[in-house]
């Protein structure tokens, strides 16, 4: 229980540090503006995508195809409540709103469970990154876009649209695939995804960095919603999901604690990815990010520690 909780804390170490180059970077001009930008859509198209189909590159068997089936509906279920919790609290504020309903499982949850757990604790993270990614790229860019969309159309079809078009949608079809019928994917080609899974994290944590570099600490510091939106997305929605998680068969423990710490992270950095291709007020979507991920420091471990002593695996 102490080995997970300080390996919480010396991921969230990492990430800063990472954090700490793109910051570096732009403030001394090596990175632009329009170069985070470009940053952003690799995270969107290229490396998360790739993740998500690195996870399923793993053997078949009846236990683990369970086990992707009950993670599959429990992190529906996670992630519907996140937003339902998230819309009780901030209906009026789209970027809060979208801050608080995502957690960060894609840069932040899986170097923590392969660490904390195992590579395959990973796999059942699959679906719950997929779910996440293909919310955002649904329901999260309907939110920030809501204004500039009247009168252009909108609706049922430009949801769909996107949802079919999701490159997170295609990414986690092509690991089923690979998954069910167990054909071996050439080697070239699982290396390169293995080598562009790889550095989703930096990229994320750079992106992070810039946006620090632009953000005033003081200012940031001084506003009472970024707490009450920490809690929410630190507290508030984690205790719900550690309850229902709870109800699952004791035999799917490792599952079970993978989606409850992927619930519990901070809020994912695609919301100033996204704020920012949508051109949406990514200074603030930034200091949800910056302030979620340091008070995760102290809440991860301690959600890990609870889900101890309730027995929770």
């Amino acid at each position: 229980m102490a080995d997970t909780a300080l390996l919480v804390v010396k991921q969230v170490i990492i990430m800063f540090l990472l954090a700490g180059v793109g910051y570096i970077c732009f403030r001394t001009k090596k990175i632009t503006m329009e170069g985070n930008r470009t940053l952003g859509n690799i995270l969107i198209y290229l490396s998360l995508p790739c993740v998500i189909i690195n996870s399923f590159l793993v053997d078949f068997s009846k236990e683990r195809l369970m086990g992707l089936l009950y993670s599959t509906v429990a992190a529906a279920v996670v992630v519907l409540i996140s937003v339902v919790i998230s819309r009780l609290f901030f209906r009026k504020d789209p970027i809060a709103c979208f801050a608080s309903s995502f957690s960060n499982p894609g840069f932040f949850g899986i170097p923590l469970i392969a660490a904390s757990l195992s590579d395959g604790a990973v796999f059942y993270v699959a679906t719950f990154i997929a779910m996440v990614n293909l919310m955002q790229w649904t329901y999260g860019v309907a939110l920030l876009t809501k204004g500039q969309e009247k009168g252009k159309g909108g609706g049922a079809a430009p949801l769909l649209k996107r949802l079919f078009t999701a490159p997170f949608m295609i990414a986690i079809l092509i690991g089923l695939f690979f998954f069910l019928t167990q054909l071996p994917m050439p080697e070239l080609v699982h290396k390169g995804i293995q080598y562009i899974s790889g550095v989703n994290t930096p990229l994320a944590m750079f992106t992070i960095g810039i946006y620090l570099a632009q953000t005033k600490l003081g200012k940031m510091f001084s506003k009472p919603k970024l707490y009450l939106l920490s809690v929410v997305r630190l507290v508030i929605i984690p205790a719900v999901c550690l309850l229902l998680l709870w109800l699952l068969p004791k035999e799917f423990s490792e599952m079970k604690l993978a989606l409850l710490i992927v619930a519990a992270c901070p809020v994912g950095s695609n919301v100033a990815v996204y704020a920012q291709l949508h051109n949406s007020d990514y200074s603030y979507a930034v200091e949800t990010v910056v302030i979620s991920t340091l008070l995760s420091i102290i809440s991860l471990p301690l959600i890990v520690q609870i889900a101890g002593m309730l027995n929770f695996f």
